[in-house]
């Protein structure tokens, strides 16, 4: 069975740009963004790797460390980090994991588990591993998304979920279609619109069963 919303993100040990890392000590009480990628040197995780590294200072508001994953090695990683760089403007401020030999891939269910890298390989051969995991200061997984590889992902979507879901892990609130911070959110229906307004003051009844606040 795969990996499902509110599991428990596996734990692991493996060695990183920045030296060895066990996954849930790095945590710590973060929140933390998994994401991976299938080869170094390629034009599209050029780019969203640059793209995360420009976004270092909203990570650092959120409380969330980002760390990123390849199946490829340290060494390739930090040959690589130079090329994100350049483009970005910006310093990988953020660990690359060595998953040459695709555990973390296969632990986090994106890719069977016999697997293997075959000499001479490409992208296409680890292909599934472009995935996005946020996770929680209790190891909980909160979201996973998964690309194709022709497709790069929107950061500006992964702050968006982010927001979201730090706000409603502490309150009874969810959020509505293409939320994001400072808009109305949606009171929970575990309670109702008297005990709704005595906690978050006004509330505004579109329907019975959807209620609207300010936070």
């Amino acid at each position: 069975m795969g990996l499902r919303i509110n599991d428990t993100a596996p734990d692991f040990t493996a060695n990183s740009t920045e030296g060895e890392i066990r996954f849930h000590d790095w945590i710590g009480d973060s929140y933390a963004i998994l994401f991976s990628h299938p080869k170094d040197f390629t034009p599209v995780c050029t780019t969203e790797f640059g793209a995360v590294a420009q976004l270092a200072d909203e990570w650092a508001r959120r409380n969330t460390k980002v760390i990123g994953v390849s199946v490829d090695s340290v060494e390739d990683h930090l040959k690589w980090k130079s090329d994100v760089e350049g483009y970005a403007g910006k310093p990988v401020s953020f660990p690359i994991l060595d998953d040459s030999d695709l555990k973390i891939a296969k632990l986090y269910d994106m890719l069977p588990a016999d697997a293997y890298l075959p000499d001479g390989r490409t992208p296409a051969d680890s292909a599934t591993v472009r995935t996005v995991f946020i996770i929680g200061p209790d190891k909980k997984i909160r979201l996973m998304m998964t690309y194709p590889m022709s497709v790069g992902r929107n950061f500006a979507e992964v702050l968006r979920a982010l927001d979201a879901i730090r706000l409603t892990d502490s309150q009874p609130l969810a959020t509505p279609a293409n939320w994001t911070e400072g808009q109305d959110v949606i009171v929970a229906l575990s309670l109702d619109t008297e005990r709704a307004r005595e906690k978050f003051g006004q509330v505004e009844e579109v329907l019975p069963y959807l209620r609207t606040t300010r936070i």
